[in-house]
């Protein structure tokens, strides 16, 4: 049976005909949009991010994380061409209006063109960070592009070269959508909306967190801005721009792609194994066909039994049911006998009993624990910066009692080591702060050559973090030493051991590595499995790691050195 086995990341959508579908399990998956139906599916090697149909809705495109964008046949799927010569994960691609060229953005911060066939026509280069979307504008050889460097670039095909740079005073700018007229509209992770057009630009505060997609509907002239606030929010462009419509997202959807399959019926990326759809007429929602995913995004040990936690909202101990908070969650954390966990809808729970303790405004991504004036504390790590700290109280209540200004962008990874707090962020950056003073001691806007996707406490206050760049990071106050790492692909995690000498690290590509800090060697590297390591835990009583995956098990890896250093 067809279905998605991991969060669906792309929608795209033809003629109230089909669907079509990208998710982090490699598929792209084509839908039958009247019955609700799979009808055929295709494979990338590494997470599908977006699709997009052809002018004509005979083809498929997709972009994919294994550095290539592919064209596909429509309705069997067939392979018609790969657009490849990109060094890092490709996050879009879009046809021209003529559906015979194809241009591509990738995370090597390039823009590039390529002939339907799958000749390379143009390579854009300008951005300075990773860029995430691209548009054709309506009637012209000209594209657009947005980035994690906070502008976004025009680009002329016919000179091959860049033509309009528009600063957008450095904030990140995930999305942009063009009307037929030219005027561009562009979704920030400060959560507003800025209408360039007319020789001006307008700045519209519209979310209350980080917008992650904007699409925008020609025949109706709405426009579409999904954030990480929870909400979709309808406006409409034909007079400036009007909020019509506002919704909250249900626990299953995943606010990183939507599309028109109607004049009426958009249809959602979701963290289950099919899309949703939503009626703007009736403000219903449909998730028939919409069932949890096995994928495991966290795993620790308590008590001598294996938890994990995922996309279906189930905490697990050794693979039996404990609760079940009812949202994705990203995170389990052990402090003072007790888990807490929390994930997408901004809740923080008990992971014991699925009981709430807190909402925030937006999903939260990681957490680590710590003592306190021998009190036992959490802090959470937010996808809008913040550092949530709660103090676990004998009496087995949890108090909230500081939000520390961590990040200004998404929180990828927090530790303890001594009376210090280690941060990263999206952006590359890092924090210090006092663990007992709770207030900032040191940061480095560019400790990172890419995004940051994790770190670990090693003892005596040292760090270890890593990176999109595929560097693992030593941290001694703030310094840090740089390591060569045997990854090829994004390295998602890391973990430590309780000594501070091994070092495991997990990529997006499966693979699974350990660094012996004192000898500067890497005396275990495999592949356990072809999807991406979610997570890893050092399981001190075993003297292991535990790499929790996306495809829904957890492998144990030895955390003792090979004799002789001898890779496993």
């Amino acid at each position: 049976m067809i279905r998605h086995n991991g969060p669906i990341s792309g929608v795209a959508a033809f003629g109230g005909a089909h669907v079509a579908t990208a998710g982090y399990d490699n598929q792209v998956v084509l839908w039958d949009a009247r019955r609700r139906e799979p009808l055929a599916r295709s494979f990338h090697d590494h997470l599908a991010n977006q699709v997009a149909f052809s002018p004509d809705g005979s083809s498929l495109l997709s972009a994919s994380s294994d550095y290539t964008a592919r064209l596909w046949s429509v309705p069997d799927l067939r392979l018609k061409a790969v657009y490849g010569e990109h060094e890092d994960d490709v996050e879009m691609a879009a046809f021209h209006p003529s559906g015979q060229l194809v241009a591509t953005a990738s995370r090597d911060h390039r823009v590039r063109v390529f002939e339907v066939s799958g000749r390379l026509v143009a390579t854009f280069e300008g951005h300075t960070a990773d860029v995430i979307s691209v548009e054709w504008s309506a009637g012209t050889d000209e594209l657009l592009s947005s980035s994690d460097d906070g502008t976004i670039k025009r680009w002329s095909l016919g000179s091959g070269r860049m033509v309009a740079d528009i600063d957008l005073d450095g904030v990140e700018t995930d999305t942009i959508a063009i009307t037929g007229s030219g005027v561009v509209y562009a979704g920030n992770d400060d959560g507003a909306i800025i209408r360039i057009g007319d020789g001006s630009t307008a700045r519209h505060p519209a979310h209350d967190a980080g917008i992650k997609r904007l699409v925008h509907h020609a025949a109706t002239g709405r426009l579409v801005s999904l954030s990480y606030d929870r909400t979709v929010r309808v406006w409409d462009t034909s007079d400036g721009l009007v909020r019509r419509h506002v919704a909250e997202f249900p626990a299953e959807i995943w606010a990183r792609s939507c599309a028109f399959v109607d004049d009426t019926t958009l249809a959602f990326a979701t963290f289950g194994s099919a899309y949703a759809t939503y009626r703007l007429d009736t403000g219903a929602w449909d998730l028939t066909g919409v069932e949890p995913t096995r994928c495991v995004n966290a795993v620790t040990t308590v008590d001598g039994r294996v938890c994990t936690v995922g996309d279906a909202g189930v905490v697990r101990a050794d693979g039996q049911p404990l609760s079940e908070p009812g949202s994705l969650c990203n995170f389990l954390v052990e402090a003072g006998g007790r888990i807490l966990t929390g994930g997408q809808l901004g809740r923080v729970f008990d992971a014991a009993t699925g009981e709430m303790l807190h909402q925030h405004r937006s999903p939260l991504n990681c957490a680590t624990g710590f003592v306190r004036e021998g009190v036992p504390h959490v802090v959470v790590g937010a996808y809008t910066g913040e550092g949530l700290v709660f103090a676990l109280r004998q009496d087995g209540t949890t108090a909230h009692v500081a939000t520390l200004p961590l990040h200004s962008g998404a929180v990828k990874g927090v530790a303890v080591s001594g009376d210090t707090l280690f941060a990263v962020c999206a952006d590359g950056s890092a924090s210090w702060f006092s663990v007992k003073a709770l207030r900032e001691t040191g940061r480095l806007p560019d400790a990172h050559g890419k995004i940051a996707n994790g770190c670990a406490a090693l003892t005596g206050g040292r760090f270890v973090s890593v990176s999109r760049d595929l560097r693992l990071r030593v941290w001694e106050g703030e310094s840090a030493r740089t390591v060569s790492t045997p990854h090829d692909h994004s390295i998602k995690c890391v973990a430590a051991s309780r000594d501070g000498r091994l070092v495991a690290t997990g990529s997006y590509s499966g693979v699974v590595a350990v660094h012996d800090v004192r000898t500067g060697d890497w005396p275990h590297v495999s592949r356990p499995t072809t999807a991406g390591i979610s997570c890893l835990h050092y399981d001190a009583a075993g003297n292991r790691f535990l790499a929790s995956s996306y495809d829904g098990d957890v492998y144990p890896v030895p955390a003792a050195p090979a004799p002789g250093g001898a890779r496993g």
